[in-house]
């Protein structure tokens, strides 16, 4: 094609009245105000659906002379005015938010969260699925508290794939390219106007990036760009796609967020005090910063990377070893071997920073990169916390599981964009106020028994009915893009039932998910569903990673079940799940259905977002339901059980049949259980019991205040006190760290004495223990008491307790340990003694990794 001569930026011409309009586009808070959605609907409604809902193309296409009209239209204006008073109170902070509430009178950090997709808004196409989408809710939620934070990531020109069935069944994948002059997108300049550029090597070929700049309420989010003509090809192309290419395409792409992240934030003087990795993708990132720190610093590799650590965050979100990013030693000597040099450390060293064993042969791992360079790291839910404890074992020899330093957080969803509209109004007539505002509290979700029962279900039918209506809508143009006949075409029209217990299954295929697995018994699954006086409908989406040909096949099943004739009134695919679909889905369904393999759910977020539209969740104990579930909000899938790979058929066999038994003796009785007003009261009173104990739990207003309280805020503080004022509080750390790995070696118990005869239950057992520390002090080590009872094989258990022992004296190069336990129970215990290390600078005396046992 003809390249341009000049590229000319054409802006919407606005009348002055209606200005404002502009900037409330440009702004993705009116993603999650049903008010300012409505009103842009309002300026063109045909637009808005065609647009994808994207006010920035609206107002570029919108007429002149429909503009004229919404000058003259007095209701169009008093609603403009309301949101644009709403949006001033917000960006002002009118009312003071969280953080500034709890927070206030302190240094404030600044918060850099790195991420590979946001997923924000439909219109935006930057996000694949769960994490993009954790992503946006994160930066949304941090918006409403007040934190000082700031997102990176990079922008994809086409963004993830739409995908779209063959004829068989089977997924395709297109990739529509995303045109950013008409997003919500702007580019950040330098003083003269002309764009930020930050440049990176790729082994030996340099790159250039801009930075465009996403504005999400009070939060800037900034997304890299390699898309320049000054790029070699191959690399103006590198942000084409999320998660395309080959695996150089994948370790350029997170070179170009990591360290051309943090080079854009140094560029445009957003340095951050600490930084968060939203898993590892982004881990690079540490590389950059102990670069900087040496240069800045004149310090060694391994001194700036014991303080750039200390305020570095790393949350993972892989439960299982095959979704971990590694790549393979040869692209890192091809990207690295410079920065080799110029930092000063071997080959072997820079290896040593993510080098994972996989048996046979070794890779590059980004999470253990993260690990090695972070201080604090934590899995989405509590389980996930202990599975993430237990993959990651091997890097801390010797220390029980129970204690490795990866905690958990658990994720949470953004209860405004997710909630509907209908059940917003409801809720704004019955609860506190701040229901909006301050999602976390339990007293205000305690308000909705309050609710008249009959309204509450009057507004849970009517998101049904919508849900019903929308999903006819799409399954027509499913229909007609293929070519369907015109009896197909009708019979579309009433697919479904609008009274009809209704299940949603909406997620990305992955095998482990199962998503067929409700079909194992396919006659007892018909009898279920075809009820005449209880039927069953279910609404599956989602899309399958574009090389996951299991994934893909798993979704041409379930498009032969449905085109079945007894299914195709009851079960329904609908294509090319999105943002948009998502909200209906969990607006509109009654049970949210979620069967995944134990433990391979790391968390899951999507049964979060229909607890806040009142329907009611059905799943296998993993990931956040494993800790949320109570008979009086849900259903369980089994009782917590973990199978090996080799049970799987057994497994299917097991669970499948008892999503039948409790489809059959639970959910639908209870469902269809009526008084003679028509409501199901039992079901009701699930409803508001979900309300009442999930609400204030399961929202990102409440995980971001648990990362800030539990991890930015301490992270800032620590690493605050080894820079500030000066760097010898730092240095010496870094100092006495080295000096603790190189006499680690002489460290030993040399014995133990306990009392040999047996003991009765409170009794008071002393046990001693000599150990020689070598060239480290005392004040450097903690040496522990610690006691279990015993496993089958006769070793400690791992959560067993501990105690401090107290130095009670020296003699030559040993010292003298001492420590009394009370035994409480009875039965056979185990009793050791280990030695950790001991300093104030530690999170905890497990980050070193350095353990000695008796």
């Amino acid at each position: 094609m003809v390249k341009p001569v000049a590229t000319i930026s054409v802006v919407p011409k606005l009348p002055e009245p209606l200005k404002r309009l502009e900037e409330l586009a440009y702004n993705l808070w009116w993603s999650w105000n049903h008010n300012a959605i409505a009103l842009f609907r309002r300026v063109d409604r045909d637009l808005w659906i065609s647009t994808g809902h994207n006010p920035v193309v609206i107002l570029g296409r919108v007429s002149q002379a429909r503009l004229d009209e919404l000058v003259k239209d007095a209701a169009f204006m008093t609603e403009y005015r309301k949101v644009l008073d709403s949006f001033d109170a917000y960006m002002n902070r009118a009312t003071p938010p969280w953080y500034e509430q709890h927070h206030s009178g302190k240094e404030q950090p600044r918060i850099a969260y790195f991420s590979m997709e946001f997923g924000i808004t439909e219109s935006l196409q930057n996000y694949s699925g769960g994490l993009g989408v954790l992503s946006g809710d994160h930066l949304k939620s941090a918006s409403d508290l007040g934190l000082p934070l700031i997102g990176v990531g990079l922008l994809y020109q086409e963004g993830y794939f739409r995908q779209y069935l063959n004829d068989d069944g089977f997924q395709q994948e297109r990739y529509p390219i995303n045109d950013y002059s008409n997003l919500p997108v702007t580019i950040v300049t330098n003083g003269d106007g002309t764009p930020l550029k930050v440049r990176i090597m790729l082994g030996n070929q340099q790159l250039t990036a801009i930075v465009h700049r996403v504005q999400v309420g009070r939060v800037p989010l900034y997304l890299l760009d390699s898309n320049l003509p000054e790029n070699p090809g191959e690399l103006r192309n590198l942000t084409d796609r999320l998660y395309g290419g080959d695996r150089r395409t994948r370790i350029q792409q997170e070179i170009l967020m990591g360290i051309g992240g943090m080079r854009a934030l140094d560029a445009m003087g957003l340095r951050p005090d600490v930084v968060h990795m939203n898993e590892g993708h982004s881990a690079f990132m540490a590389l950059e910063r102990i670069r900087v720190f040496m240069k800045e610093h004149q310090v060694s590799f391994d001194e700036a990377r014991t303080i750039t650590s200390a305020s570095s965050v790393f949350t993972t979100h892989t439960p299982v070893p095959a979704g971990l990013e590694r790549f393979g030693f040869d692209l890192i000597d091809e990207h690295f071997a410079g920065y080799m040099q110029e930092v000063g450390i071997s080959r072997e060293q820079f290896m040593d920073l993510g080098r994972e064993n996989m048996g046979t042969y070794e890779l590059f791992s980004m999470a253990v990169l993260a690990i090695n360079c972070s201080t604090a790291a934590n899995g989405v839910a509590k389980l996930h916390g202990r599975v993430s404890r237990e993959l990651w074992q091997w890097l801390y020899p010797q220390i029980p599981s129970r204690e490795i330093p990866i905690g958990s957080v658990t994720n949470g969803v953004h209860t405004q964009t997710w909630i509907s509209y209908d059940m917003g109004r409801l809720f704004d007539r019955y609860l506190d106020p701040a229901w909006r505002s301050e999602d976390w509290r339990p007293d205000v979700w305690a308000e909705v028994e309050n609710i008249p029962d009959g309204e509450l279900w009057r507004t849970h039918e009517l998101r049904r009915e919508r849900l019903i209506a929308f999903t006819r809508s799409r399954l027509i143009s499913q229909l007609k893009r293929r070519g369907a006949a015109q009896s197909d075409l009708a019979r579309a029209e009433e697919v479904l039932r609008p009274d009809a217990l209704t299940i949603g299954f909406a997620r990305r295929f992955a095998t482990y998910k199962r998503a067929t697995l409700l079909f194992r018994d396919i006659e007892r699954i018909k009898r279920i569903l075809l009820d005449e006086e209880h039927p069953v409908q279910i609404i599956f989406a989602g899309k399958a990673h574009p090389h996951d040909n299991q994934g893909k096949e798993f979704i041409r099943q379930l498009i032969h079940v449905a085109r079945l004739p007894e299914f195709r009134n009851h079960v329904v695919f609908l294509e090319d799940y999105d943002l948009h679909m998502a909200r209906y889905l969990v607006q509109g369904v009654d049970v949210w259905l979620n069967n995944p393999r134990r433990p391979k759910e790391a968390s899951g977020t999507s049964g979060m977002k229909v607890i806040y539209n009142g329907g009611l969740n059905f799943s296998v104990l993993d990931g956040w339901w494993d800790e949320a579930y109570a008979p009086e909000v849900g259903w369980a899938i089994g009782h917590g059980e973990e199978y090996a790979e080799a049970d799987s058929e057994q497994q299917d066999y097991i669970e499948s049949a008892a999503i039948y038994n409790v489809l059959e003796n639970d959910i639908l009785p209870t469902f269809y259980e009526r008084g003679r007003d028509s409501l199901p009261r039992e079901w009701i009173g699930m409803m508001k019991q979900s309300y009442v104990r999930l609400a204030p739990v399961f929202n990102t207003s409440r995980m971001v205040q648990e990362y800030t309280d539990d991890y930015y805020l301490p992270v800032y503080q620590r690493s605050h006190h080894l820079v500030a004022p000066k760097l010898e509080v730092g240095l010496d750390y870094a100092h006495w760290r080295e000096a603790l790995s190189k006499g680690w070696p002489q460290v030993a118990v040399k014995s133990v004495q306990v009392p040999a005869e047996a003991v009765q239950v409170g009794a008071t057992i002393e046990t001693s223990a000599r150990v020689v520390l070598g060239s480290l002090k005392p004040t450097d080590v903690v040496v522990q008491l610690y006691y279990s009872p015993l496993t089958s094989d006769g070793d400690l258990r791992d959560d067993g307790s501990w105690v401090n022992m107290e130095l009670a004296g020296t003699q030559g190069d040993e010292y003298e340990f001492k420590a009394t336990v009370i035994c409480a129970t009875s039965g056979d215990r185990g009793v050791s003694v280990r030695i950790l290390p001991a300093n104030p600078n530690l999170t905890s005396s497990f980050e070193p990794r350095l353990i000695r046992w008796a």
